[in-house]
């Protein structure tokens, strides 16, 4: 089995989400992967060739990930992780999947709900326990995602705003359409979400840099 590290390499700048391998919950869950006894290989390709591989055993709250990863350039490791999913009911029937990220900073539990998760490093965690940023990450990235989310509110004829419950399908709109909007606007409050708190640590510790450093 391919790990990570091998083949070709997909680039520098791995302190960026788009430059790390990543596993994604809905993707998987559309492909059938969270399925209870789903057992399969999962693999990443670069112009058409694969550059690393994983494997994937799923349980009813829980899929389990089997690897080998080599962390810069050291002796490759077989890792076994296991990794929570819960399943948050959606406003109109079904469930959405998410990841509970099993990373741990500072001896503290991560826990977090999340879509997706990378693997720069030896585990699969989420973006804020290895501090990835977004190439294209601006000050800006908030108020873009939150835009998007209020136009498709407005245009389905609902309020704009997080805190606004998403509209009902019009009348006349196709069932199809409107669960694809649906998803793209829960999508982009979630990235507003992180962006916020991005937004949010950089000014705590702008703060926290301000503050005059006590003497003993």
């Amino acid at each position: 089995m391919g790990g990570f590290g091998s083949g070709r390499p997909s680039g520098s700048g791995r302190d960026k989400v788009e430059y790390s391998r990543s596993i994604d919950v809905n993707r998987l869950h559309k492909a059938g992967c969270l399925t209870p006894g789903w057992t399969r290989g999962w693999q990443w390709t670069q112009d058409g060739e694969k550059v690393a591989s994983i494997n994937l055993r799923a349980e009813p709250d829980r899929l389990h990930l089997s690897y080998r990863v080599r962390v810069a350039g050291g002796e490759w490791e077989s890792i076994e992780e296991p990794v929570r999913i819960v399943r948050v009911p959606c406003r109109f029937g079904g469930a959405r999947p998410y990841f509970i990220c099993p990373g741990f900073v500072n001896g503290i539990a991560c826990g977090r709900r999340v879509a997706k998760l990378h693997g720069p490093g030896r585990y699969f965690l989420c973006r804020h326990c290895y501090r990835l940023a977004h190439a294209s990450q601006s000050e800006g990235q908030w108020d873009r995602t939150l835009r998007r989310a209020n136009k498709i509110k407005q245009r389905l004829g609902g309020d704009p705003g997080m805190a606004a419950p998403f509209p009902p399908k019009p009348k006349g709109m196709w069932w199809r359409t409107y669960e694809r909007l649906r998803d793209e606007c829960f999508d982009a409050e979630m990235l507003a979400d992180e962006a916020f708190a991005i937004r949010a640590e950089r000014l705590i510790a702008q703060i926290d840099n301000r503050r005059p450093k006590r003497r003993f």
